[in-house]
């Protein structure tokens, strides 16, 4: 049923990497440039941010805009497709979040 030559298997690979499902979720909400990205993300490495970016920005989740300055601003934000994809995904951060006890009762 599901082929590995399938297109849409990419996509899902990409959005439930490691860190495919952490910059749809940081994304939902603003557009960010690189480093505001890299910062909303714990331990993400530089490298796998661009990366994970890339390979979004290839499936038509990420946009990406490059201002002429100096150094090049590049900023980053959902596309439709995108906002549809990352819905589901909030949805269910937001609610493990609240089935989860506080650090400390674990």
């Amino acid at each position: 049923m599901f082929h590995t030559d399938c297109p849409a298997r990419d996509v899902v690979d990409h959005v439930t990497s490691r860190w495919g499902v952490w910059v749809l979720i940081s994304l939902r909400s603003n557009d960010l440039r690189f480093y505001e990205l890299r910062e909303s993300i714990q331990g993400i490495s530089e490298k796998m941010l661009a990366q994970t970016l890339r390979a979004l920005v290839q499936d038509g989740l990420v946009w990406r805009k490059v201002e002429p300055t100096t150094p090049p601003q590049v900023t980053y934000g959902l596309s439709e497709f995108g906002q549809e994809v990352s819905e589901p995904l909030t949805d269910l951060f937001k609610r493990i979040t609240q089935r989860l006890p506080p650090r400390g009762l674990r």
